[in-house]
């Protein structure tokens, strides 16, 4: 059985989770003693709540795939999106558009899809549309990130906020050189992930496909 760890950014909303139902069953017991269908109930629902949380900031053991030569998967979820479109944050061209839509029952720990340098990073502040709306790329809550590849030229990935999430974390300096498959950040309680790569990438992926972040080929320069 592969092993699986818990992600830093879990640790205090999980910690506070336990504790407030552990509030929540003492307060329970003291006021209505006697066990009831009723209390057997709510201890199911707060268990089941407090694994659902703890599932959300999983990271599972993975031997990840590195080439310098490919695009990989930055996270887990469903290609919702692959399309030509132009990029008016950072290139201010066209570039081919590949989103991954993150569920709840997802991974969402976020990774760098090329090594390189990072050359922009920026927080834009926004709305909280469902994230496979199609405006949800440029009008939600995002941070972007984009890498330069000496050989290959640059790519950008967007963490794209959504109407659960919340809450994006990045962890992308200006001018730090990282490498494929790397932590980028993390989005808590699932969203969207968008790349934007050169046209003349060839993409390996199509819509509806599962995907997994550090595993699956997005594409090949």
């Amino acid at each position: 059985m592969a092993r699986m760890r818990i992600h830093k950014e879990g640790y205090r909303i999980i910690l506070t989770t336990l504790l407030i139902s552990l509030m929540i069953i003492i307060a329970l017991d003291a006021f209505f003693p006697i066990q009831t269908v009723v209390h057997y109930l709510i201890y199911t629902i707060l268990t089941v709540f407090f694994f659902l949380v703890l599932r959300f900031f999983r990271i599972p053991e993975r031997t990840m795939m590195s080439h310098p030569d490919v695009i990989l998967c930055p996270a887990d979820g469903t290609i919702v999106a692959i399309e030509e479109v132009e990029e008016n944050e950072y290139f201010k061209d066209k570039r081919r558009q590949v989103s991954i839509f993150m569920s709840p029952n997802n991974v969402h720990v976020n990774l760098y899809p090329i090594s390189g340098k990072i050359v922009y990073t920026n927080y834009w502040p926004g709305s909280f549309l469902v994230a496979w709306h199609p405006k949800s790329s440029s009008e939600n809550e995002r941070h972007t990130v984009v890498i330069e590849n000496k050989y290959h030229g640059a790519v950008m990935v967007r963490q794209v906020a959504g109407a659960v999430a919340r809450r994006i974390v990045c962890y992308a300096r200006t001018n730090e050189r990282i490498n494929q498959g790397y932590e980028l950040g993390f989005i808590k309680f699932g969203s969207r992930v968008d790349l934007f790569i050169p046209l003349s990438a060839t993409i390996a992926v199509k819509l509806d496909e599962k995907v997994k972040g550090g595993i699956t080929l997005i594409g090949k320069f």
